[in-house]
């Protein structure tokens, strides 16, 4: 009943984009804002069309794609290890709480003059800044999960007298997994931000710089398509965390509820 009531979610979404593609073909065309400033959506479209059938287009994909990914995996191997390790023994993570504290808000644009310094405009700049921003997604999510180990579950483990990797493997582990995937789905939207940013700033090779080559030349159409495909790109990385995330971790607690709500 609750479901009927609501209506299909997938549905309910498609309703929404053509409704807003409907508004951005309209406001240009009943001139209440200048197509100079936003061209109609057909045109965007026809825009994006015409970029799909490039071969540099492509090559700017799989260049933000790779920074993206290579980022995000050195991101959260990095992030996982030390958050087991500082997470696991209590005088370190005393010893690196005010460090963690201190360096997780600097934004990651603001090393972007010390990317460019060490790396210029190649994929060393990009991976700078996606692997700062994310690692801190991932390592603070894994101290969470290291921290909310059940006392009992590890002193029943340590009575059995469970080796270092035992405990780790069935204790520590099963409880900070949920943890980990959380912090890997902030990361993985936050390396692609940050690879686009990277791009568009820098100059680095991937769609943000094509971005910037588009609103250079005035090529207003072209820019938007682009900027819509980096969208595309955003919600597609997250269903695929999402989706992964609760297959994955079907056994937990937390993905039953969630599948039951």
């Amino acid at each position: 009943m609750t479901s009927a009531r609501r209506g299909n979610p997938v549905l309910l979404g498609f309703a929404g984009l053509a409704g807003l593609l409907v508004i951005l073909e309209l406001l240009p065309r009943l001139g209440l804002v200048k197509d100079r400033y936003l061209p109609p959506a057909s045109r965007i479209v026809a825009a994006l069309a015409d970029e799909a059938g490039t071969a540099a287009f492509w090559r700017a994909l799989g260049d933000t794609l790779y920074a993206w990914a290579i980022g995000l995996l050195i991101a959260v191997a990095a992030g996982v290890l030390a958050g087991l390790v500082i997470g696991s023994v209590p005088v370190l993570r005393a010893l690196t709480a005010s460090t963690v504290e201190f360096l997780r808000p600097i934004p990651s644009v603001a090393l972007i003059p010390l990317a460019v310094l060490l790396y210029g405009t190649r994929l060393g700049s990009t991976l700078l800044l996606v692997c700062y921003a994310a690692f801190w997604q991932v390592l603070v999510q894994v101290l969470y999960g290291v921290a909310d180990v059940d006392p009992v579950a590890e002193e029943t483990a340590r009575s059995y007298r469970f080796s270092t990797w035992g405990r780790v493997r069935y204790v520590l582990w099963p409880t900070a997994l949920p943890y980990v995937f959380t912090g890997v789905r902030l990361a993985a939207s936050v390396a692609l931000v940050l690879a686009i940013t990277a791009e568009l700033v820098i100059g680095a090779p991937g769609l943000g710089k094509e971005i910037a080559t588009a609103q250079n030349s005035d090529a207003v159409p072209t820019m938007y398509a682009l900027i819509v495909v980096t969208g595309a790109l955003g919600v597609l990385i997250n269903l695929l965390t999402r989706t992964g995330e609760r297959r994955l971790l079907a056994w937990h607690q937390s993905v039953r509820g969630e599948v039951a709500i």
